[in-house]
C-alpha cells in the first residue's frame, strides 16, 4: 500500500517522511484546491525529504479549462519541476464539454517525461468517467487521483472500485478526498486500491508574540492569522498503521 500525503510546505515534506509516507504531493494554496507551488518550495522540499516528490501543476483555482497563456505557464512549470528534482507532476486539463483535453494532456506528458504523471481530480468533473479513464490509459498517464466524482472518496467508493476494475492494471487508480485515519481502512477495503492520497494536517499555533487582533490578510471567511494547519507526522503514522497493520 503506497501512501501519498498532500503538503503545502517544506516542513510538510519532512513531517510526511518522518511519519512513514511513501510520497508527497507538493502544492500551494490548499484553500483553493491546490495550485502550483513556488520553484523555491520544490527545490527545498526535494532537498529536505528523501521520499517521492510529486508537484501539482495548476496555474489557478477554479475550472480546468485554460487559456493559451495559462497553458504556456503550465508547460514551463512542468519543465521547472523536473529541473528541481521532482519525481513526477500532477496535471489536469478539460475541454468545455467535460471531456479530457487529450491534445494538451499529451503535450504536458511529453514535457514531463521521464517523470511520473498523475491526472488529478479534474477527472471528477468529467461528463463520462469511464470514457475519460480510457483516454488517460491511451495517453499513457501513470496514475489517476479521484474521489469518485463525489465530495469524498468514501461517498465515491463505488465508482472508484468500478474504475479500478476497468483499469485492470493499465493505470493506477488512487482515491483522495476526505480520507482520514478513521475511514482509510474502510475505503481501501471497499475500493481494492493499492495507493491512497490524503492530507494529514493539524492546527499549529503561530510563534508570534506580538499580535494585532484587528486585522486579517485574507478575504472573506477570515481564517485566523495566528494559526495554520501543518502536516502532522503523528497523523501520518496513524494512517500508516491503519493500512499496514
Amino acid at each position: 500500500m503506497k501512501i501519498e500525503i498532500c503538503i503545502d510546505s517544506v516542513e510538510g515534506a519532512v513531517a510526511a517522511a518522518e511519519g512513514g509516507a511513501d510520497r508527497v504531493e507538493l502544492c500551494g494554496n490548499l484553500f483553493e484546491g491546490c495550485t502550483t507551488p513556488s520553484a523555491g518550495a520544490i527545490k527545498h522540499a526535494r532537498a529536505a525529504a528523501g521520499i517521492g516528490l510529486m508537484v501539482i501543476v495548476r496555474p489557478r483555482g477554479g475550472d480546468f479549462l485554460y487559456s493559451p497563456a495559462e497553458f504556456g505557464v503550465m508547460r514551463e512549470d512542468v519543465r521547472l519541476a523536473g529541473e528541481f528534482g521532482a519525481d513526477g507532476v500532477v496535471i489536469g486539463c478539460l475541454l468545455p464539454d467535460g471531456r479530457i483535453d487529450t491534445e494538451r494532456t499529451a503535450r504536458l506528458i511529453a514535457d514531463a517525461r521521464p517523470m511520473s504523471v498523475t491526472f488529478h481530480r479534474a477527472f471528477d468533473l468529467v461528463a463520462d468517467p469511464h470514457a475519460a479513464l480510457e483516454d488517460l490509459v491511451q495517453l499513457g498517464v501513470d496514475r489517476l487521483l479521484t474521489s469518485g466524482q463525489e465530495p469524498t472518496a468514501w461517498e465515491g467508493a463505488e465508482l472508484i472500485a468500478a474504475l479500478g476494475k476497468q483499469a485492470a492494471g493499465r493505470i493506477i487508480v488512487m482515491p483522495g478526498g476526505g480520507i482520514t485515519p478513521r475511514n482509510v481502512r474502510r475505503i481501501v477495503d471497499a475500493t481494492g486500491v493499492d495507493e491512497i492520497h490524503m492530507n494529514a494536517r493539524s492546527p499549529a499555533d503561530s510563534r508570534m508574540t506580538f499580535r494585532n487582533p484587528r486585522l486579517y490578510m485574507g478575504r472573506a471567511l477570515h481564517p485566523p492569522e495566528y494559526q495554520r494547519k501543518t502536516t502532522d507526522p503523528n497523523v501520518v503514522r496513524d494512517i500508516v498503521r491503519a493500512v499496514r497493520p
